[in-house]
């Protein structure tokens, strides 16, 4: 099982601090090898400013890995209380505590909270339940709430079952790759971009046993 693995910092400031999981089997932690082949393809280290919004967090994982790598600043949401503490507690064993506030509000009630504040994310991770299958229709409201900055990333961890569009809303998908059950589909956005179905997009297939 996925749970079972060790799980750490890959790479950054952080390199190699495990982190904790969250107990039970409700969470699907991103595998260490799934969130290294993320990470090199969205871009391997950040220096601009970045501001992050994990949004399914979990163990915060993806959130802390970007903060290892030099990213500005993260937001964390879940619904669960026990991935709050679990967050919370990674953040504080990878000192990476100071750059983070983390939330607990479900998804949608919590971008009503953060359009408030005004400031847009580079880099959005969505890595839902794998019964949801509408991340194409969260990323919209994220963008409509202005919470998705120009240029921004977003990166849905989804069932390779599920098929997302490779645009909608100002979002074009630029890399697909698959891992065994787990699929990433990684979008670029741009408020003046209109729905396209000649997008170019990279695929890659790998093994993750």
């Amino acid at each position: 099982m996925q749970g079972l693995k060790q799980l750490r910092v890959i790479s950054g400031q952080a390199k190699g601090h495990p982190l904790k999981a969250v107990p039970g089997s409700a969470t699907r932690p991103t595998t260490d090898k799934v969130k290294e082949a993320l990470f090199s393809m969205i871009g391997p280290y950040f220096d601009d400013g970045e501001r992050v919004l994990d949004l399914f967090a979990g163990t915060g994982g993806l959130g802390i890995e970007a903060l290892s790598r030099g990213a500005e600043s993260a937001v964390f949401i879940d619904s669960s209380p026990q991935s709050v503490e679990v967050v919370r507690r990674n953040l504080e064993s990878t000192k990476l505590a100071g750059k983070a506030s983390v939330y607990r509000n479900d998804a949608r009630r919590a971008l009503k909270v953060l359009e408030k504040s005004g400031r847009p994310f580079d880099l959005i991770f969505l890595d839902p339940p794998y019964m949801m299958k509408d991340c194409d229709a969260l990323l919209t409201e994220i963008a409509e709430r202005g919470l998705a900055a120009e240029s921004a990333i977003a990166v849905v961890e989804h069932h390779p079952d599920v098929s997302y569009p490779e645009a909608f809303g100002g979002f074009e998908r630029t890399r697909y790759a698959k891992y065994g059950d787990i699929a990433v589909s990684i979008y670029r956005y741009e408020s003046n971009q209109e729905a396209s179905a000649g997008t170019t997009m990279e695929t890659e297939e790998a093994n993750e046993r």
